[in-house]
């Protein structure tokens, strides 16, 4: 049975999509700045951006809440300077979708960095070539192919957050109500045959995202195995 009110799809891909975007930008930029640059701490940094993987989700949920609630630091300034209220909105979901997220992007992204051979770099260099047209021309489309893995992967996440999004942004239907909290919300109501239409939602999308991926990989891999 379809449900009437399809506003946890819709809802749940905003969040997704907006969350992915930032993790892109955020998620590129931290790989290559570990990738280009040794510091002491360094070791350090990459564990406490990798963190949110071995954390349950309520744990993460608890520190955006002391982050992003009212007497938050972060949710101070925001609320002051820009008018953005964290805590029981449907950017608190965005938040929390971004930082699970953020760890499978930056371990992708990072690898695939790694892997880039820096003589195509340096030969670069030795003609004048400036570090961001380097970066744009050689560098990113090379590790094109991880950076991808770890956006999908990221998307996919993010569209399923449930623990740490239900603590920042609560239960607010029609509001905050995305598909993984519809699901719960719907069998603790008894309501098991829109649970199950939610449940074989979110699988679609994350099966067809993964499969997706696959297909590409393999796509491109038969391209560059005939070049």
């Amino acid at each position: 049975m379809i449900p009437y009110d399809l506003s946890p799809l819709a809802l749940s891909l905003r969040v997704a999509i907006i969350s992915t975007i930032a993790v892109f930008i955020i998620g590129v930029m931290l790989a290559r700045l570990m990738n280009r640059h040794e510091f002491f701490g360094k070791s350090a940094v990459e564990a406490l951006i990798l963190l949110p993987l071995v954390l349950p989700p309520t744990v993460v949920g608890f520190g955006l809440i002391v982050l992003f609630g009212r007497n938050g630091p972060a949710g101070i300034l925001l609320e002051e300077w820009f008018g953005v209220q964290v805590i029981f909105t449907w950017v608190g979901a965005v938040i929390a979708s971004f930082i699970v997220s953020l760890p499978l992007m930056y371990q992708s992204t990072a690898a695939a960095f790694e892997k880039v051979d820096p003589r195509w770099e340096n030969v670069a260099r030795t003609m004048g070539v400036t570090e961001w047209r380097i970066f744009r021309t050689i560098t990113f489309p090379l590790a094109w192919p991880g950076i991808l893995a770890g956006l999908v992967l990221a998307f996919a996440r993010g569209i399923g957050e449930f623990g740490a999004t239900l603590m920042i942004a609560g239960y607010i239907p029609g509001e905050t109500e995305t598909i993984p909290l519809a699901i719960y919300f719907s069998y603790e109501a008894g309501e098991m045959e829109q649970a199950t239409f939610w449940v074989i939602t979110v699988s679609a999308l994350g099966l067809a995202a993964i499969t997706w991926l696959n297909y590409w990989r393999r796509r491109h891999a038969g391209r560059a195995g005939k070049e």
